[in-house]
C-alpha cells in the first residue's frame, strides 16, 4: 500500500469528514478508497460489453392496468439475464421487486430501462458490479 498526499479545499474536506462519520469509517483513507472503488465501478459499467452482475430494485403499483403482466413479459424477454427475483408486498397497493441480473452491462441497462419506464413503476434503481 502506498501513502500519498492530496490537497482539498475546506468545503470538500468537511464533506469528506461528514461522509466518513455518517458511514462509520475509521479514517479518511478508508472513505477515499471506497469512493474511488465506487467511481471505478461506475466507470466500468459504461462499457456495454463489460460482463458483470447487477441488482435492479423497483416499486410498482400492482393494480395498475396490465402492469404485472407487462413486467413478467419484460422479464421473460430478458430471461438470460435473470439469476433470481424477490417479490415483496409492501402495502395494499405496492410491491417491491428485486432482480439479481448477470450479463453484459449494456443488456442489463436496457432491461432496467424497460422495467423502470413502465407506467406504474414508481421507483427504480440499478446497482452494477462488473467482473474484473
Amino acid at each position: 500500500m502506498q501513502r500519498i498526499t492530496i490537497t482539498l479545499d475546506d468545503d470538500l474536506l468537511e464533506t469528506l469528514d461528514n461522509l466518513s462519520e455518517q458511514r462509520g469509517y475509521n479514517n479518511r483513507s478508508e472513505a477515499l478508497r471506497d469512493i474511488l472503488r465506487s467511481a471505478l465501478t461506475q466507470e466500468s459499467t459504461q462499457n456495454s460489453e463489460q460482463q458483470g452482475y447487477a441488482v435492479l430494485s423497483y416499486v410498482y403499483e400492482h393494480e395498475k392496468r396490465d402492469l404485472a403482466s407487462r413486467l413478467v413479459a419484460t422479464q421473460h424477454h430478458h430471461h438470460e439475464l435473470s439469476v433470481a427475483t424477490l417479490h415483496v408486498h409492501i402495502s395494499h397497493d405496492d410491491c417491491l421487486e428485486i432482480a439479481v441480473l448477470k450479463g453484459k452491462m449494456g443488456d442489463v441497462q436496457h432491461f432496467a430501462d424497460d422495467v423502470i419506464a413502465q407506467r406504474g413503476v414508481r421507483h427504480g434503481h440499478l446497482q452494477c458490479l462488473t467482473e474484473k
